[in-house]
This record gives C-alpha cells, sequence and structure tokens, in this order.
C-alpha cells in the first residue's frame, strides 16, 4: 500500500473527522468564553471593586522609557489582570467539559459484568456436597 492511499484511509476514518471538527468547534467556543469573560464578566466584578479595569491590571516593575536611540523600552510588568481573566475562561470551558462528559457517561449503556467464575476451594466444596447427597 503506497504512503498516499494509507493516508488517504487515515484521514477518512470516521475518529479523525470528528476529531478535526471537534478542535473547531473548540475554537470557536474559546472565543466566546473570551468574550463572555472579557466583557460580560469581569466589567461589573471591576465595578463593585471600585472602577478596576482588569485587562490593564498590572504591576510595573519597571517603567517604560526611551533609549539613547530614541526608541521606546516597553514597562515590564506583571499582568494580575490579564492572568486573572485567562483562569476565568479557563474554569468556565472545564466546568463546560465536565458537564457534557457527565452527560454523555450518563447517555451511554451501564455495561453489566458477569458474575467471576467461583473458586477451587468452592468447585471442591460443591462437590464435596453433591457426593455427600448421593
Amino acid at each position: 500500500m503506497s504512503m498516499t492511499s494509507e493516508f488517504k484511509e487515515f484521514i477518512a476514518k470516521g475518529n479523525v473527522l470528528d476529531l478535526a471538527v471537534a478542535v473547531v468547534i473548540g475554537a470557536a467556543f474559546g472565543k466566546i468564553v473570551t468574550a463572555f469573560v472579557d466583557k460580560i464578566i469581569m466589567p461589573p466584578i471591576g465595578l463593585l471593586i471600585g472602577g478596576v479595569d482588569f485587562s490593564k491590571w498590572a504591576i510595573i516593575l519597571k517603567d517604560a522609557t526611551v533609549n539613547a536611540a530614541g526608541e521606546a523600552v516597553p514597562a515590564v510588568a506583571i499582568g494580575i489582570g490579564e492572568f486573572l481573566n485567562t483562569l476565568i475562561q479557563f474554569l468556565i470551558i472545564a466546568a463546560a467539559v465536565f458537564v457534557v462528559v457527565k452527560a454523555i457517561n450518563r447517555m451511554q449503556p451501564k455495561k453489566v459484568e458477569a458474575p467471576a467464575a467461583p473458586s477451587e476451594e468452592v468447585l471442591l466444596l460443591r462437590e464435596i456436597r453433591d457426593s455427600v447427597k448421593k
């Protein structure tokens, strides 16, 4: 089998196509969650805390300067607000994935395990019981 035909067979399998669809939908869902957190959740929280814009909330370690060549040197800062936004986005996505997995697990039929075969001792005891009954 040639490499090309083998690759076509691999791509044509349902699992690969399902995975591709999941990646595209996951990327779109990530953008939705980002917009939800940045535009809907964080502004009211910032207003309640005292008008803080979380996207710009940072600890400045070194202020922005201009070097000898006249080029701007950006500030060195720890972006706490961006980190909080990302953390909240992660928690929302994790909760959504948890709910989806839980729903899928509920829809799958429960597997009934066959009883285990009796041990050698039980078989021997049954044999003795049966011989005593005779």
